[in-house]
């Protein structure tokens, strides 16, 4: 086999949709990581090493040893907002970060200034900022997204573009063949202005694709998990991937309902609440926001303790998620899970795991990798949805359309991850998924 990925050359624009604490966190991180004032803790791009061959040509590598990485050096930062204030105000507002890790990159943060947003107030009820695009249709709303793109792209004298969504959960967009299953009943949708099943992300990603971007959706929104997205990123050959970053309770259910189901123990419930206090928390105050990340975070459960693979552990589970706004708590999240088990003769057991987390500090990794992995995968001539991205979102898209099931276990993911890479820098993928 041989690598056929191109070279990761010039600069990168990264352009995020949303600049709150999740965004500024990210840019604010990689800055000062370039200046050598800070370490990438969490991001697998920059840490972990992978087994390429076996036997005695056995070696452990970095992805970038094994593939063309952009440097974060080459990373140039632009976004999208509703509020016009500039990366280091919003950084400072949101209160993730300390002051002092956030003024020796100042300079650098003041430059990011958010150009207007696409947006759509009955999406996200909680929101009021007039940093906001007039436009007359969805269609004029995409156009004018694209023309942000290829005028960053040309100011910055970027080589490649990605697209991030890191903005609010908007209101739950239900799938409609009608509108959402062809790439042209899409397109007559959004010249017809139908607010209702167009949401404004789906304009974000449409733009990024026609552009030439990849699109990330760190939402639970529907936005690109349409056949009418998968049919344009076929026809503009560009990755997509989402949805939802899988940071706090999730990674852990991800990672602890593998214990449960190896080691053959039985579930009778999970319950997992949250409670948050920032801007995330009050757009998800509102139900039908709420329902939107409720069904991404349900899923998760489901397609690892199968009640049809083992009937006697798993017949009849009862699982609840509940998110709860408390501003006192700010970014730091607690994620608190109490799980009813049953072991030997039925005997009843609980568990009991309290997370308690940092939102941002969490996504912001997750935010590098993806947006670097849409390149690698760009640049090798990988499209449509990354399945291989799936290790680091909530609720990985998939083909419903033909009963795929996702894979929700982290150790599985890892895997797919791990082959990916090894199958982008010319050598076999050589593990398996049982």
């Amino acid at each position: 086999m041989e690598n056929n990925v191109k070279k990761a050359e010039g600069k990168l624009g990264v352009l995020v949709v949303g600049l709150g604490a999740v965004s500024t966190t990210f840019m604010t991180g990689v800055l000062m990581v370039r200046k050598n004032l800070a370490k990438p803790v969490g991001s697998m791009t920059q840490y972990d090493k992978i087994r390429v061959g076996q036997g005695a040509d056995k070696k452990y590598l970095k992805y970038d040893e094994i593939v063309s990485m952009a440097k974060l050096d080459d990373i140039v930062f632009g976004s999208w907002d509703v509020y016009p204030e500039n990366a280091y105000e919003s950084a400072i507002n949101a209160e993730v970060l300390k002051e002092k890790d956030i003024n020796p990159v100042k300079d650098e943060l003041v430059k990011i200034v958010p150009m207007k947003a696409a947006f759509d107030h009955n999406y996200a009820k909680r929101l009021d900022g007039n940093n906001v695009k007039d436009c007359k249709d969805r269609w004029d709303m995409v156009e004018q997204l694209r023309a942000d793109i290829r005028n960053f792209k040309a100011e910055n004298n970027c080589d490649r573009i990605v697209v991030l969504w890191a903005a609010s959960t908007e209101i739950y967009v239900p799938v409609d063949m009608n509108v959402h299953g062809t790439l042209a009943a899409l397109e007559a949708a959004m010249k017809a202005d139908d607010k209702e099943h167009i949401a404004p992300s789906m304009c974000y990603a449409y733009a990024a694709l026609a552009e030439g971007a990849p699109f990330i959706m760190g939402a639970p929104n529907t936005t690109v998990d349409i056949p009418a997205m998968w049919e344009l990123a076929e026809k503009t050959k560009m990755p997509i991937a989402g949805k939802d970053f899988k940071t706090g309770q999730t990674l852990v259910k991800s990672g602890f309902a593998p214990i449960i189901g190896t080691r053959c123990l039985g579930l009778a419930g999970w319950f997992s609440t949250n409670i948050l206090g920032n801007r995330d928390g009050l757009v998800l105050d509102e139900p039908a926001n709420f329902h939107t990340k409720e069904v991404s975070k349900l899923s998760t459960l489901e397609s690892i303790l199968v009640p049809e693979k083992q009937p006697d552990l798993y017949n009849n589970y009862y699982h609840k998620v509940r998110i709860n706004y408390y501003p006192p708590r700010n970014d730091n999240k607690e994620g608190w899970d109490n799980i009813d088990i049953f072991g030997w003769m039925g005997y009843p057991m609980q568990i009991k795991i309290n997370f308690l987390c940092r939102d941002s500090i969490l996504a912001a990794p997750l935010c590098l990798d993806l947006v670097l992995l849409s390149d690698l995968a760009a640049r090798a001539g990988r499209y449509g949805t990354q399945r291989f991205l799936s290790f680091f979102l909530k609720s990985p898209m998939h083909d419903y359309t033909k009963d795929e099931v996702p894979v929700n276990h982290l150790f599985q993911q890892y895997v797919m991850l791990k082959n990916a890479i090894r199958e982008m820098g010319g050598y076999p993928a050589d593990e398996e998924i049982d």
